[in-house]
């Protein structure tokens, strides 16, 4: 027998929007309704096997049931708009699944699905299957119907037939329309008898079978239960009419336009990608790709080659024409890391050679064509390869491409630039991801090497292919200068940096933990003696009862777990007991104790004595490097405690110096350039102090009137203008009143016309291009520019006016960095960049070269890009980098 599903549309999606958290793609639209709805149709596909299918939805607000009610449906509240830009996209999609689907102005979702059931049941030779979230669809069920409602969300469902409907109410399908006029529909904004609820209308409906026998018989109901019936009879009549399904809808259609025989791989595939519903593409496992390309191309010329000795000559001389490559990294850090092997990607196949293999003397063929940088070769992610690679004692160079770059480059708020989320993101023939074939954690696990040897092989396939599509996006998104002459040469820059590393002095080290230890024991007794009691002060439960029930201090916030006693707490609360005072302090220290010292001493290299850290190029959207395995950026500088930390990072060489090299208020100045302010312009290009030229424009006061309380305020607000702060943010950085920020702000921006117009120009171009650039065109996207959400929309106002600034100096520093490591190269200089720390430079100098690198490095950093105004760098040297700092 034939079986037709039909689908309640607009009750599965508001379903489905409500059942899941808020998700979008990368170009900002919302897809959390379609994606729960695409999980249904795929469920019922593979459970129900259907022979018809269509989806029904309400044609617009107005239906014949307003004529009769006009408050009709007149609760509900209106529709998020979240939820109905989905709308367009859902039907898109049920037309990618090869699903009929159908509306009618004047009449419900309800009513199509009632029209095509009586058809149903009149033909007797279909199966129905009616899914919805509305109980009214029981009335519908009958021997060849049958009701599936939703429950969970939409993930489960209950199926109802007339039996089913018998167990649960106690009542044939009809008498839910009864059900309905007796006790109303909130939702639907259905009158019925007030004070009637689902058990009080089933016992009158099981005692008198309908509405109208309930009415008929109302003076045998006693109490309160009678008035009410009597005077909500027309209620009543009217509620049962409105719940009627009118089942006489004029479709016109054929029976056989319902038909359906499965969906079109490619199609549906698209629209996944489209939609970025990685986890459904995996999991469906296509092959196809975009406008129909992928499918023919997925296997038909995939053929891999696992290298062995016998096989080594005849790999080397096919070697020259490899021209892609996937190093494969076991570990998170590249500079303790196994090279599980290296597969290279040529037009006829792909071989994968195991490292042991690579390591061997056979195969120095194969290392010296790794090393020739007359080679050119495409990777992913050349700095983590170079790196690893270096630590075996094998060289990589001539890498004219990379993948992993080039994506991040494109679209940095990508949520994962890994090869199986670039495949499916550009339509290639799919990729596992590492997990799904090594495991993860305890789980991790190194197959035989036929299952090693393919994944990585596909691996160098796919970045063969993905290198084509991304080379010509960044042709297009005129992004071709940024990847070629700052990104590609800085990665192997930084791989020169991280393999030196930088030199620690460990006996120094674990004496300033001694000196930490000393001064947070003397803390712990001051602490324990005001609280007249020894407890854990690590321990928030423990510190909160002290503060709070043994102190009697004053609860500023709660957490779900009891007192809070957070940073901004104890903060609030320092001026009230001399404890608290103690206890930050306390933190402070403790935090340098385990991180900075006992952590940075677990990070020395034995072989070398030096910590190597690891910057990432492809984390912060802004553009900024991150420094990980030890992080060597987030040191800190407010405590002195803290700053000594520095003392123990020194020259490697005896003799030598360490210089720093610090670019001065570099955001501001670029905010001056890009805004075009005369005033900050001015100031910049006189030399003056910029926040005591701030004050007196703000305050209008001569410079001698400036005072330090003046020039602190000036300074927030400066530097919070670059991130877009609030008179909240202010307020709180300045201790004064939201109204005192607010008219601060207004008075700046009073005067910095320039940078008011910018912030509003920067947030419209946002709106209209959905993304925002740095000089050099790094883009940053914003896809919640046109959030219905304050919050959401208000943060991405802000990161459009910011991101321009914070990038373009971050790509200021990069540019200095190849530009400064060219020219040591040039002039044949011994001395060493060591650590880039947000918008300072670290070298390692020779004593006969400190003139010379005095001179050097601010005339490379303050010309890697020209301005409007003068780019300015302080340098200082010492025989550590706190001398130097």
């Amino acid at each position: 027998m034939s079986k037709l599903i039909v689908i309640d549309g607009n009750s599965i999606a508001y379903r489905a929007f409500f059942a899941l958290p808020l998700l979008s793609n990368s170009q900002g639209l919302h897809t959390n309704a379609v994606f729960g709805f695409t999980t249904m149709l795929l469920k019922l596909i593979e459970d129900q096997k259907p022979t018809h299918f269509l989806v029904a939805f309400d044609a617009g607000k107005q239906t014949f049931r307003h004529k009769d009610y006009a408050d009709y449906k007149g609760g509900r509240e209106k529709t998020p708009s979240e939820l109905s830009e989905q709308f367009p996209v859902l039907k898109e999609l049920i037309q990618a699944f090869g699903i009929s689907q159908f509306e009618l102005s004047g009449y419900e979702a309800d009513d199509i699905i009632g029209t095509l059931t009586r058809v149903a049941d009149e033909r007797g030779d279909m199966e129905v299957v009616v899914v919805s979230g509305d109980k009214d669809m029981l009335q519908l069920a009958s021997e060849k119907v049958t009701i599936a409602l939703t429950r969970k969300g939409i993930s489960e469902v209950d199926l109802f037939d007339p039996p089913a409907i018998q167990e649960k109410y106690g009542l044939v399908p009809k008498q839910i329309i009864d059900l309905k006029g007796l006790m109303g529909d909130a939702s639907d904004n259905i009158p019925g008898i007030p004070g009637v609820g689902e058990k009080t209308a089933l016992k009158l409906l099981h005692q008198y079978g309908s509405v109208e026998d309930v009415l008929a018989n109302a003076s045998e109901i006693t109490g309160k239960m009678r008035e009410k019936i009597e005077a909500h009879a027309d209620d009543a009549r009217m509620s049962k009419e409105l719940a009627t399904i009118f089942r006489e809808v004029p479709m016109e259609s054929e029976w056989s336009s319902l038909a359906y025989s499965g969906y079109e791989g490619q199609a549906l595939a698209a629209m996944f990608r489209k939609l970025e519903f990685k986890s459904l593409l995996d999991k469906m496992d296509f092959t196809g790709g975009s406008e129909g390309d992928g499918e023919d191309q997925a296997d038909e010329a995939f053929s891999f080659v696992i290298v062995d000795e016998e096989g080594l000559p005849a790999f080397v001389k096919s070697l020259d024409e490899a021209d892609a490559l996937n190093v494969e990294v076991i570990g998170d850090n590249p500079h303790m890391s196994e090279v599980l092997g290296v597969s290279f990607h040529t037009p006829e196949k792909v071989y994968y050679t195991p490292f042991h293999l690579l390591a061997s003397e056979a195969a120095k063929p194969v290392r010296e064509w790794l090393g020739d940088g007359t080679k050119r070769k495409t990777l992913y992610d050349l700095h983590r390869a170079e790196a690893a690679l270096a630590w075996k004692g094998i060289a990589l160079a001539g890498c004219d491409f990379d993948v992993l770059l080039a994506a991040y480059l494109l679209d940095p708020t990508e949520a994962s630039h890994t090869l199986s989320a670039l495949t499916f993101k550009y339509g290639q023939p799919p990729v596992k991801e590492d997990e799904a074939v090594f495991g993860k954690g305890a789980k991790f696990k190194i197959p035989e090497t036929a299952v090693t040897g393919e994944h990585l092989s596909r691996k160098a396939l796919a970045i063969a292919r993905l290198a084509k599509v991304l080379r010509e996006e960044l042709e297009e998104k005129e992004m071709k200068s940024l990847f070629f002459e700052l990104e590609l040469p800085l990665s192997t820059v930084l791989a020169g940096m991280e393999l030196k590393g930088i030199r620690v002095n460990k006996d120094e080290l674990k004496q300033l933990g001694v000196e930490l230890a000393a001064q947070i024991d003397v803390l712990m007794t001051q602490i324990y003696k005001l609280a007249g009691v020894e407890f854990n002060i690590g321990s928030p439960k423990q510190l909160g009862e002290i503060l709070f029930e043994k102190l009697g201090l004053p609860v500023y916030k709660k957490t779900k777990t009891g007192y809070s006693t957070d940073a901004e707490v104890l903060e609030w609360l320092a001026s009230k007991h001399e404890i608290v005072t103690h206890i930050l302090q306390y933190r402070q220290l403790a935090k340098l104790q385990s991180t900075y010292v006992e952590g940075l001493l677990k990070e020395v290299r034995e072989q070398t004595g030096h910590i190597h850290t690891y910057y990432k190029q492809t984390i912060a959207a802004t553009g900024r490097l991150s420094s990980q395995y030890p992080n060597l950026q987030n040191i800190p500088v407010r405590l002195e405690e803290g700053r000594k930390i520095r003392k123990v990072f020194v020259p490697s060489e005896p003799g030598w110096h360490m210089l720093a090299a610090d670019y001065s208020q570099i955001e501001l100045r670029v905010l001056a350039h890009i805004s075009q302010d005369e005033k900050l312009i001015e100031a910049f290009l006189h030399d003056m102090d910029i926040h005591t030229k701030t004050a007196m424009d703000v305050f209008g006061v001569a410079p001698s009137d400036v005072d330090a309380n003046m020039r602190r305020q000036a300074k927030a607000v400066n530097f919070g203008i670059v991130y877009g702060i609030s008179d909240y943010g202010l307020s709180q950085n300045l201790d004064i009143t939201r109204a005192e920020a607010s008219r601060f702000i207004e008075q700046y921006f009073a005067v910095f016309k320039g940078v008011r117009k910018y912030m509003d120009d920067i947030v419209l171009k946002a709106r209209k291009d959905g993304y925002v650039t740095t000089l050099l065109q790094r883009r940053r996207y914003l896809p919640e520019i046109g959030a219905s959400n304050f919050n959401l929309r208000s943060f991405a106002e802000r990161t459009a006016m910011n991101s321009p600034i914070q990038g373009t100096a971050a790509d200021i520093i990069k540019l200095a960095m190849v530009q400064m490591a060219e020219r040591l190269r040039e002039a044949g200089l011994r001395s060493r960049m060591l650590l880039q720390v947000h918008d300072e430079l670290v070298f390692e100098v020779p004593e006969d070269e400190l003139e010379t690198m005095r001179k050097l490095v601010p005339e490379v950093m303050e010309s890697a890009l020209k301005l409007d105004v003068p780019l300015k760098v302080d340098v200082n040297d010492g025989i550590n980098w706190y001398e130097a700092k």
